[in-house]
């Protein structure tokens, strides 16, 4: 009865968590974006969801939709949220009895008889045990509440990373495709002028075998030529280790992929518009703050849990078992023991309360606390600086795109300005009112104007591409998310038994 009621005054006692309650730190923000008022922006709510299906590419949305299905790292991200589940299990257990084992064991003992002082009776004899044992340390002061705190704060990051790594996943296969399709462009266009030129050479080089032009001229035509094509095997290069990193992403090793390219080879067209909200949605849109934040959870928990080494622990054990002893020379008493073990008289316990308190030291705990605490000081600096950078990289992106797409206007009308004077260039040079080095010097403003605009409309996508990224748009598209697929299931269900814990999803962040 004392020891009952002894344990209910503990259990009673038990106390709020030692340690700091989190506290969100503020976030300077601006109220509205400094490109806002630019027309192509508008401030409504951003369409994140399938943002890319707004290019009407069908070849882009079924690489992304591949890229969502076997992509190796973020196959690894969603194996990183069971990893947390589990360890949110570990921590949740610790707050209930810690130790529940079956114990036993057989001992032969045998004493010396030449020992001194050894009195008479059995000398040698057989020692048998049989019970279970209880302990459960109190979670007087909070330490497995701030554990599970913690824990459940790692399992909500490791979800805010496993859609970050879909964001940044979708990103990056829309902008490799974007330097394939723009690589191609370049391409095409550098043959097409090589073409040009080539004809342009044969037609100078006749005319200087047949005395009608110089020497000089066949040789600058020929300069050019080469100048041209030598820019070909560098965007060659460029187009294959481009589809070589696509190949990665959608989990292949580097294979052709041509077929899944081989429709026209265009750069998709971009909406007049894009709405880009307001500065505060960051907060909830981008996965990468909301992963800072909860580390910086997590890490608050910490210190709660160092603080709570400070002061005594205190525990319930409990041993219910059986003992016996039997001599060993059976042949003279014919029994061993084993057979008194399960007599009601063999019944032994004990149960009652313990604490331990490390009083003395030497400052180590405290200077954990101090660690623990520096840490989440960090943190909570790293979740101000990770929504700074949030907000910079749209602003950054918003004034690429708009600058681009002025930008892409400029070179659009150079483009044709360039191919009309190459054009009458050369026609002035064959009725003979112009010199080739007219010709010349036009056949390389176009080729030049051409292998910027086609440069520029990549640029012009890839900025689309960014800011939309930096939106934090296109994790929402996986909901509900799918951690593993079905062959990973089976294959790890095979391994382990998981329990239900493959099939249960885990809690969502508020």
């Amino acid at each position: 009865m004392r020891v009952g009621y002894l344990v209910l005054v503990v259990l009673a006692a038990g106390c709020a968590p030692v340690g700091p309650e989190f506290v969100r730190p503020d976030v300077p923000s601006n109220p509205a974006w400094l490109e806002a008022e630019l027309e192509e922006f508008k401030t409504g709510a951003p369409e994140l969801v399938d943002w890319w299906m707004k290019l009407n590419d069908p070849v882009l949305d079924e690489l992304i939709a591949i890229a969502l299905q076997e992509n190796n790292n973020l196959k690894v991200a969603g194996l990183r949220v069971l990893e947390a589940q589990a360890r949110l299990g570990i921590a949740t257990g610790n707050q209930y009895p810690q130790s529940q084992v079956v114990v036993g064991d057989a001992t032969a003992i045998g004493a010396s008889e030449s020992n001194a002082n050894t009195t008479a009776g059995d000398l040698s004899f057989t020692q048998f045990n049989l019970g279970a044992s209880v302990s459960w340390e109190i979670d007087f002061w909070g330490r497995f509440r701030r554990g599970v705190e913690a824990a459940d704060a790692n399992l909500l990051g490791s979800i805010a990373g496993y859609d970050e790594a879909v964001l940044l996943l979708i990103g990056a296969v829309a902008d490799t495709y974007t330097l394939i399709r723009a690589t191609d462009e370049q391409l095409r266009l550098a043959e097409e002028s090589a073409a040009i030129q080539r004809r342009s050479y044969d037609i100078v080089e006749v005319l200087y075998l047949n005395g009608q032009s110089s020497e000089l001229d066949a040789l600058q035509a020929k300069t050019l030529l080469l100048s041209t094509e030598a820019t070909i095997p560098s965007l060659k290069a460029t187009s294959q280790q481009a589809k070589n990193a696509l190949s990665v992403l959608l989990g292949r090793a580097p294979t052709d992929i041509g077929d899944m390219l081989s429709q026209e080879n265009m750069l998709p067209s971009l909406p007049d518009n894009v709405a880009v909200g307001i500065p505060a949605d960051l907060l909830r849109q981008r996965p990468d703050v909301r992963r800072a934040e909860l580390q910086a959870i997590a890490q608050n928990a910490t210190v709660g849990i160092s603080t709570a080494n400070l002061y005594p622990s205190f525990s319930l054990n409990g041993y219910l078992g059986l003992a016996a002893a039997g001599n060993t020379d059976t042949t003279r008493t014919g029994d061993s023991g084993i057979g008194e073990l399960f007599r009601s008289d063999s019944l032994t316990y004990s149960v009652g309360p313990s604490f331990v308190w490390p009083f003395l030291n030497y400052g180590r705990i405290r200077n954990d606390i101090r660690v623990q605490d520096a840490r989440l000081q960090q943190a909570l600096i790293l979740y101000r600086e990770t929504a700074i950078q949030a907000a910079r990289e749209v602003e950054d992106s918003m004034i690429a795109l708009s600058r681009a797409r002025e930008q892409d206007k400029i070179l659009a009308a150079t483009v044709d300005v360039a191919e009309r004077s190459s054009d009458l260039s050369l026609l002035r040079y064959r009725e003979g009112f112009a010199d080739y080095q007219r010709v010349l010097n036009a056949q390389q403003s176009l080729f030049g104007a051409q292998q910027r605009y086609a440069a520029n409309r990549g640029a012009v996508l890839s900025s689309y591409i960014a800011l939309y990224r930096s939106l934090g748009g296109g994790w929402q598209s996986t909901a509900p998310r799918q951690f593993i697929d079905e062959a990973t299931r089976e294959q790890m269900e095979e391994r382990t038994n998981w329990g239900d814990l493959l099939d249960e999803p885990p809690p969502m962040e508020e």
